[in-house]
């Protein structure tokens, strides 16, 4: 696995702020810097000093960092337009010099749309945008240079477009889709994802909807495994049981230890909706590109909430574990 690290700045983060704990995971290993794409504060919070927008932050991190990949977890698809999107993402991607990736959803909170005056539509449309959503962007992308692209959809037209600029990784930056859903989200998957991820869910519910995303995937002649899998999980750390409980309550969670026997639990507890590693756990050092993988098997990502700003990212080379428990976690630099 890869471990990576992500963060929820509308919880009350600066530019400074997430600066500091990306460059402190650049410098300690960490294969990936994420944030959330909010613009308002969620639970018992105000959120100060304010929301701070995803791509704007991204565009500074990039020319800030050196080596670490950068990217949402998830965009909205309600705050942007997908042409202007895909303009956005190859921006920062030159800027990063080919550190992107783009988690791509419809949208969900519909107080911050409300909050903000962004439209939110039903449930239904807006998974209807995202799926031309996805298509516009993807065309950008992938249309040869010298040719143009057009769509002709029912929430999008595009008529002759350059399809510039292009991002710097090729054929793309990959391109994440997450969530619960059984029907559309994995199809979308199969159709244009490099990576699924599941949030804060419990080991049953990532295999279980793992397995459905396998299904849809042979459904449309894609093999499963060159889906990367992910999923995220809240993880508080401190040095001691006092600072563990502090920071759990910071994020309204319970502080508890992994339980002794468990295979994983000797590094990492994972439950339902929070996690606590042990006082003095470091990230390992990074493998040679490839080391640890079996052919054939698609790679999977854990991420993990850290109490202070951010969740941390586990990628597994073993495609089989499908979240399993007893899945051995390891770090790595790589993206692929």
């Amino acid at each position: 696995m890869e471990l990576r690290v992500f963060t929820e700045p509308q919880q009350g983060a600066t530019y400074d702020q997430l600066l500091a704990v990306a460059r402190a995971a650049e410098e300690l290993g960490f294969g990936g810097f994420f944030r959330s794409d909010h613009y308002l504060a969620m639970g018992d919070t105000a959120g100060l000093p304010g929301p701070t927008d995803a791509w704007t932050t991204l565009a500074g991190l990039a020319r800030d960092t050196a080596t670490i990949r950068l990217g949402t977890l998830v965009t909205a698809g309600t705050f942007r337009l997908p042409g202007p999107l895909a303009i956005t993402v190859a921006t920062v991607d030159a800027m990063s010099g080919g550190r992107v990736e783009l988690g791509l959803g419809a949208g969900w909170f519909d107080d911050e749309h409300t909050a903000y005056g962004i439209p939110f539509p039903p449930l239904g449309e807006r998974f209807d945008r995202l799926t031309e959503q996805l298509e516009i962007v993807d065309g950008l992308w992938s249309t040869p240079a010298g040719k143009t692209f057009d769509h002709d959809g029912r929430h999008y037209q595009i008529a002759g477009s350059p399809a510039l600029p292009k991002p710097v990784q090729r054929p793309r930056p990959p391109i994440i889709v997450g969530g619960f859903g059984a029907r559309r989200t994995p199809a979308l998957v199969a159709r244009f994802a490099d990576e699924y991820n599941v949030p804060f869910a419990d080991a049953d519910t990532v295999a279980a909807l793992n397995r459905g995303v396998d299904e849809v995937c042979r459904s449309h002649d894609r093999v499963p495994a060159t889906v990367l899998r992910s999923a995220a999980q809240v993880l508080c750390v401190g040095r001691d049981e006092p600072e563990i409980a502090r920071r759990a309550g910071a994020i309204q969670r319970p502080g508890r230890h992994p339980r002794r026997g468990d295979r994983q639990g000797r590094a990492l507890r994972v439950d339902r909706h929070d996690a606590v590693v042990p006082a003095g756990a470091r990230p390992r050092r990074p493998r040679a590109p490839g080391a640890g993988r079996r052919e054939g098997h698609a790679r999977c990502r854990l991420v993990l909430t850290l109490a202070v700003l951010g969740l941390a990212v586990l990628r597994c080379p073993e495609g089989s574990c499908r979240g399993r428990q007893d899945c051995r976690v390891t770090t790595s630099r790589r993206h692929r």
